[in-house]
């Protein structure tokens, strides 16, 4: 590393002066009985940096709600994601609100992540989280293209997104993504979320509004449905689900994924679609 060798260390130097109380590393995951714990970013290695102390999960438990200590935190999360495969690929579609609590913070959001021409991924949860691990999994999706001169598979990725979240179960993380995408053997969906579960079928939804979305993909959903038609179907499960759920709105994202890669459908405002689903039923 550059700074490393302007600085003059070697890594016995890092390792040194990362050595907490006894000689003992402070990005050290093993926790003795009765002892503490550290995530930090490491120089060899991602990890989550938080206060040298107390387990992640055990901190997090005493602040939430019926801790019986007086505090309370417990975060809000909403939005409307979903994906589902057909014939001619995988439409992923997304509402655009970002909440931060009661607080509407954007309308423009876009909640799919670009992983690489052939992977897309949705974000639900915190935005922080999803777009942190996603992002760590296109470095990784990269790395292995460039070991193997060969894409990485749908499955495999997000079997390497599920392991990645194992690590960290139980620390707060909010996180319920699906991952699409086209590998040799056709159109792949998948969904991880902060538990490291990991489920793949032809048509998931997450969110505060994917009750309301659900309902409209389960009465439109076929697996011989035309372009057109899937894309209308996304538009109107996102659009009503934008209308029913307090938590979501905004424009609808929509994205396909093809043999080819994807492409960007394009961005729709839900009171538009509303007004046009309105005045087709009169």
């Amino acid at each position: 590393m550059a700074l490393q060798d302007v600085c003059g260390l070697g890594w016995g130097d890092w390792r040194g002066a990362a050595a907490g109380p006894g000689g003992a590393s402070w990005g050290a995951t093993a926790v003795q009985p009765g002892g503490v714990a550290h995530y930090a970013f490491g120089a060899q290695g991602e990890r989550i940096a938080v206060p040298r102390g107390r387990q992640p999960s055990e901190f997090l438990q005493s602040l939430a709600e019926g801790s019986g200590d007086g505090h309370r935190i417990e975060l809000a999360h909403g939005t409307t994601t979903l994906a589902f495969t057909f014939q001619h690929g995988v439409i992923v579609a997304t509402d655009a609100r970002a909440s931060a609590g009661n607080y509407i913070a954007s309308l423009l959001v876009n909640k799919v992540i670009e992983i690489n021409p052939y992977l897309l991924g949705t974000m639900s949860g915190s935005a922080a989280d999803c777009q942190y691990w996603e992002r760590l999994l296109a470095k990784h999706c990269r790395l292995y293209y460039l070991r193997n001169k060969e894409r990485i598979s749908v499955s495999a990725a997000s079997k390497l997104l599920a392991n990645m979240l194992y690590e960290y179960r139980g620390m707060g993380l909010s996180m319920g993504s699906m991952l699409c995408g086209w590998d040799k053997k056709g159109p792949g969906l998948y969904y991880v979320d902060e538990n490291a579960v990991r489920l793949s079928g032809p048509l998931f939804s997450t969110g505060s509004g994917n009750s309301y979305a659900y309902g409209v993909l389960d009465s439109g959903y076929r697996p011989d449905l035309s372009v057109e038609e899937a894309y209308d179907l996304g538009r109107r499960a996102i659009t009503y689900a934008a209308h029913r759920d307090a938590y979501s709105g905004g424009v609808v994202n929509m994205y396909h994924m093809k043999e080819d890669g994807w492409i960007r459908v394009g961005r729709t405002d839900v009171a538009m679609l509303l007004d046009q689903y309105a005045e087709a039923k009169k």
